[in-house]
């Protein structure tokens, strides 16, 4: 990474001269099985890497004795009101957030036994079960909710992927396909079998560079048929591909799941700034590699570094700082000004990877207002749901209720996209209570009881159809098209 060495020592040096507030982490899942096929899991080696990585950020914003510690947080007992964590409701993501919240807030036996014990009026000491184990709420963002767009905003969104398949239509899509044709011919006999014949190839760089990858790491027969620097062009091809899927600075569809991103990171700020700083003093999201690369060029940090336009690594986590410029500080009267907000990227666990700062928005501080950030990435972010579903054309349950409300009421979009400006009170629009929310006002909240009608309803009718198929299709249905649904252009907005 670029500003590596630089970087690491301003914060060395100015920590002590800081207040930390609030840290929030948006984390990739750890290793898992390959995405090709359905119903990917987290690995054993997985779960240990997004553990680790919990640790890694006890270590600098939980621990006492830290320098980066957050002021008031509880740094041995688990306090609910002061952490708030998401994720889509699926096996890889919402385990990568469990397995990290262990790694922040360990067994209490082995932190406090003093605390981890209770005593009985018969004398009996009791503790919690596994060592004390310690339980922080995981809010599951469930795919027909409304509140799986802050996290997954491409997904459902079929203006999106219109948009991400125009890649293909370019010039340079069109000369990778045929230049690589002969690179991608070495692993047929590794990949025909898997893929189909014709399919190993550019136009699924994902599929192949994944399905090699995971071999890799656990196929002990295929792993020495892998070549390492095959490998990493399988990999820089795959980096390539998959970031002009999400996103390209004249066509603003693609970063859609950057865009809500954005906007869930402004709500859970503004969280905290609205509290004082009295609550959620630390936020974790888990999300897909596609999100990442959305938000990296959405707010230009490939201009920071080239390595941004690359593929997350497995438990890759960026984060953002919310402190103020002195020590011991109190909480500013005027945050807009008076507090500051920092951008960190840390790729994968391994001890080399370290916490980078990093400027946004095509600047060279590693640090801005908040006031100013809010703003910047306001101006980046899709604020409301009625906005979203407006934007994609989703036919989502909860979009046709929202739609309908809107029509009914004569009420606005509540912005004209990724352009639009937002302030520094506009941001609390987007509540915690909704995990990033539908929008302020008294016609966004009939939208959200509309929406969870719809939404339970659907879900009913979905639950009792899965069932019914679920009985009856057997392991063989489907095999015609089977590679070429596993091999479409639609990894973006996948949940891993």
């Amino acid at each position: 990474m670029i500003y590596t060495a630089a970087l690491l020592a301003t914060l060395g040096a100015t920590a002590a001269a800081e207040t930390l507030f609030n840290a929030l982490v948006f984390t990739r899942h750890g290793d898992r099985t390959a995405k090709y096929f359905n119903n990917a899991v987290l690995t054993h080696l997985g779960a240990d890497q997004v553990f680790s990585s919990g640790s890694f950020y006890r270590d600098r914003y939980i621990a006492n004795g830290s320098d980066y510690q957050i002021a008031g947080i509880s740094a041995d007992v688990v306090v609910p009101s002061q952490l708030w964590a998401a994720a889509p409701n699926s096996g890889v993501l919402y385990e990568t957030a469990t397995h990290f919240l262990q790694g922040l807030y360990p067994p209490l036996l082995a932190l406090d036994p003093q605390q981890a014990t209770q005593q009985l009026a018969n004398g009996t000491q009791t503790v919690n079960p596994l060592g004390g184990y310690q339980f922080v709420l995981v809010n599951g963002e469930d795919a027909n909710s409304p509140d799986t767009i802050w996290i997954q905003g491409s997904t459902s969104c079929p203006a999106f992927t219109t948009a991400s398949k125009t890649y293909m239509e370019d010039p340079s899509y069109t000369a990778l396909l045929n230049s690589t044709a002969s690179f991608y011919s070495q692993f047929d006999s590794i990949l025909n079998p898997i893929m189909g014949a014709g399919n190993v190839s550019y136009k699924n760089a994902y599929n192949v560079f994944d399905l090699l990858n995971v071999a890799s790491i656990h196929n002990i027969s295929v792993a020495p048929q892998i070549n390492a620097d095959a490998l990493n062009q399988a990999r820089w091809l795959a980096d390539q591909h998959e970031f002009n899927l999400v996103y390209n600075a004249t066509q603003n569809m693609r970063s859609i799941g950057g865009q809500t991103l954005a906007a869930q990171i402004l709500a859970q700020l503004n969280n905290t700034v609205a509290s004082k700083a009295a609550s959620q003093k630390f936020t974790l999201m888990a999300g897909s590699y596609d999100t990442f690369q959305a938000f990296f060029g959405l707010t230009n940090l490939t201009e920071a570094s080239p390595d941004f336009f690359g593929l997350p690594v497995y438990a890759a986590s960026m984060a953002f700082e919310l402190f103020a410029e002195a020590d011991n500080a109190t909480f500013p009267t005027n945050p807009a000004d008076d507090l500051r907000v920092r951008f960190l990227f840390r790729n994968g666990t391994d001890a080399s990877n370290n916490l980078t700062a990093f400027p946004l928005f095509g600047g060279n501080a590693t640090d801005m207002p908040y006031g100013q950030f809010v703003d910047e990435l306001g101006n980046r972010s899709v604020k409301t749901l009625t906005q979203w579903c407006g934007m994609c054309g989703s036919t989502q349950a909860f979009c046709v209720a929202a739609n309908a409300t809107q029509s009914s009421t004569g009420g606005q979009s509540g912005g004209s996209g990724a352009g639009a400006s937002t302030s520094l009170t506009q941001g609390s629009s987007l509540s915690n209570a909704a995990a990033g929310g539908i929008g302020a006002g008294v016609t966004l909240a009939v939208v959200g009881v509309i929406a969870g009608l719809a939404f339970l309803l659907t879900r009913r009718r979905h639950s009792h159809k899965g069932a019914a198929l679920g009985a009856g299709a057997g392991a063989g249905a489907g095999m015609a098209t089977a590679h070429e649904k596993r091999n479409s252009n639609s990894e973006s907005g996948s949940s891993v």
